[in-house]
């Protein structure tokens, strides 16, 4: 062979092997570690607010060299092949696909404006006009309702009946005050009686909800205060978005064959 020869060759050898380590940081024992890897775990550091720095790629390089050396002498004694390591193996590339998918959902479902504005609109109606300010009392018993109303019409004053008698931890102990509240926020039976009283009124009779008797005393009406559709957007952006994720998630149940 020519001298020509030998170098042309040595020549498309050593391109060759230029190409290789273009494509990847490292060979260990003869298998590759890809720059791509690399890149992607750099971007990664960088997302959580790392700099990339060229100590950083060192470091990188020198993790992934590592990882591949344990992860060749696990597949040496045969760790590869349990049927542990494989269900966790299974478990891992789902959970990585479901996060593909949903963030692939949240790019391509974007919410506008005019959704923003209906859903704002919508939960603005739910809470009313008015905000009310309450006290109650809440009791195991009618009868034992009864009684304290009777107390209170006679000149007991109703904070230090709910301090003493009030089984709600929330408010007992502040004298039943319930602060100022949508009357959405409560049951429909405490709050149909509550919206029903005037200022400084106490029901005459006790009213019953799922959690017991209650006793209640309006302290206060005023004017909701709501917040702007501004200072909520991006909740109700993401409370939207987690809806639509819901019902994708339904529609494709709905459509699968589930024996």
């Amino acid at each position: 062979m020519s001298r020509f020869t030998l170098r042309l060759l040595a020549l498309v050898l050593g391109l060759s092997s230029a190409s290789v380590f273009a494509q990847n940081i490292a060979i260990v024992n003869g298998r590759p570690v890809p720059k791509a890897r690399a890149d992607f775990f750099v971007s990664e550091q960088v997302q959580q607010g790392q700099s990339d720095t060229p100590e950083l790629q060192r470091m990188v390089r020198e993790e992934l060299i590592n990882r591949e050396i344990l992860q060749q002498e696990a597949e040496r004694r045969g760790l590869g092949s349990t049927a542990e390591v494989k269900q966790q193996i299974d478990l891992t590339r789902q959970a990585i696909l479901l996060r593909a998918l949903q963030q692939d959902f949240m790019k391509t479902n974007k919410i506008s404006d005019k959704d923003l504005s209906e859903e704002y609109n919508r939960i603005k109606a739910q809470f009313g006009d008015k905000e009310y300010r309450a006290r109650h009392i809440l009791v195991d018993t009618e009868d034992k309702a009864k009684s304290l109303i009777d107390q209170i019409k006679k000149g007991a004053k109703f904070e230090d009946m709910a301090k003493q008698h009030s089984k709600d931890p929330g408010s007992g102990a502040n004298g039943g005050d319930l602060d100022f509240a949508a009357p959405g926020n409560f049951v429909p039976e405490f709050s149909k009686a509550m919206t029903g009283l005037q200022k400084g009124q106490m029901t005459d009779a006790p009213v019953k909800s799922q959690f017991g008797w209650h006793i209640i005393k309006l302290e206060d009406i005023r004017e909701a205060q709501i917040p702007s559709l501004d200072e909520v957007k991006p909740q109700l952006s993401q409370s939207l978005l987690g809806k639509r994720w819901a019902d994708y998630q339904k529609g494709l149940k709905d459509k699968a064959v589930i024996k």
